[in-house]
């Protein structure tokens, strides 16, 4: 068949270890013999951010702002131990952290489905979306320890002079204060994105925080959401025949468990950060679960939701076989490839990305998987195949549905 073209490039951003050689399969396997793949290409490999002052980070975000669409690789986010084995200059930022920052958006996260996994919660039949807001709150937090009696306040104090207090706790002995914060600015984006992504999906969208404790924090984040509905997106919600749901979050978790799924759960950042793993879990493997970043303005930048799968690298190195799934990044690629498709109204970009994933869940529900999956799926005739053997099976499958 003649090669697919593409006369936009998608921004490429390579990672770390095990996923870094499943990158070069894929495209090797799955991409580069059905297209002309155009992207533009960082190495976001830890040792380039290191030789670069993490700068390749911040030029490929600045990148996908020009492009529109991003795809990257798991990268590491160095710790002590990293440092060390590294031989890093400091202990560089997490490089979704930057890029979600510069680009302001929302992660989107989703498991793929497929038939010999059944998930544990057993009325889900569809795939649960969870939007994680990702600024502020617990992980923007300032924190102290009280080691002896007095009185701790939140103080703010203005340009102009003026002081706000609020009396935090009066300790009598030992204790602990936190401070967080947030801005409407980013919320403000985070429903944007949130909306905008319910109607891309034709998907309801629930969010829930605990605005009857929270009465100012957790309420501005319920006002915002449902102040910006109102002027920007009722009236496109109702033509598309979707539903905007708030509810408190205790609520929404049980309606969650107790629902068939295919919604869209936005969270703020802590309760999206639970909650996504819970979900991904809970429909069977952390390995099968997309992450896509989405910014107000229209900007995606497709991943997997695991890491680099360390131990199964230095397996690698050592030149034993690994079994890695690779699907999560499969489907960041495709993911990437039918936004491109679509922005650029090349239907046979979209047509090929569609046709890839359906070859990817046929080769698994076909009984070829890794291990895994091979551990908890229900078949009667499992084929565990190894790394590359896998990738090699779904090429198998894409040829016979192309």
């Amino acid at each position: 068949m003649e090669k697919i073209k593409m006369s936009t490039p998608l921004v490429e951003m390579d990672g770390d270890e095990m996923t870094r050689i499943i990158w070069g399969a894929i495209k090797e396997e799955l991409l580069n013999p059905f297209i002309e793949l155009n992207t533009e290409y960082y190495d976001l490999g830890l040792e380039y951010r290191n030789q670069t002052n993490d700068q390749v980070t911040v030029d490929s975000a600045e990148a996908i702002k020009k492009y529109k669409v991003g795809v990257k690789c798991a990268t590491i986010t160095p710790n002590g131990a990293r440092m060390k084995e590294y031989d890093l200059k400091e202990m560089w930022k997490s490089p979704n952290g930057t890029i979600r920052a510069i680009l302001d958006g929302t992660v989107f996260r989703a498991p793929i489905t497929v038939e010999p996994v059944k998930p544990y919660v057993r009325t889900w039949k569809k795939p649960i979306t969870i939007a994680r807001h990702a600024y502020g709150d617990i992980y923007k937090d300032v924190e102290m320890k009280i080691e002896e009696k007095g009185k701790c306040e939140l103080v703010f104090t203005s340009e102009s002079g003026e002081e706000k207090r609020e009396l935090v706790h009066n300790f009598a002995g030992n204790g602990v204060v936190m401070g967080m914060h947030n801005l409407n600015k980013s919320i403000e984006s985070f429903a944007r994105s949130c909306f905008n992504f319910a109607l891309d999906t034709k998907q309801d969208l629930w969010f829930a925080t605990k605005d009857t404790i929270s009465k100012k924090y957790d309420h501005t984040f319920k006002d915002v959401f449902q102040e910006i509905f109102d002027s920007e997106y009722k009236t496109k919600f109702d033509q598309a025949g979707i539903e905007y749901f708030y509810t408190l979050i205790d609520d929404v978790v049980a309606r969650v468990v107790k629902s068939e799924g295919g919604m869209i759960w936005a969270c703020k950042n802590y309760d999206g950060d639970v909650m996504s793993d819970m979900v991904a879990t809970a429909f069977g493997s952390l390995a099968m679960m997309t992450s896509v970043l989405v910014s107000p303005e229209g900007n995606y930048e497709y991943e997997a939701a695991h890491g680099t799968v360390q131990q199964h690298y230095y397996k690698h190195l050592k030149g034993e076989e690994t079994s890695t799934n690779s699907i999560a990044t499969i489907f960041a690629w495709s993911g990437a490839l039918r936004k491109r498709g679509e922005l650029d109204n090349n239907d046979a970009l979209v047509e090929f990305a569609d046709k890839l994933e359906k070859s990817s869940i046929k080769t698994i529900e076909d009984g070829m998987m890794t291990k895994d999956l091979a551990l908890i799926a229900e078949h009667n005739n499992i084929q565990t195949l190894n790394t590359f053997d896998f990738i090699k099976a779904i090429r198998k499958t894409l040829e016979e549905i192309l």
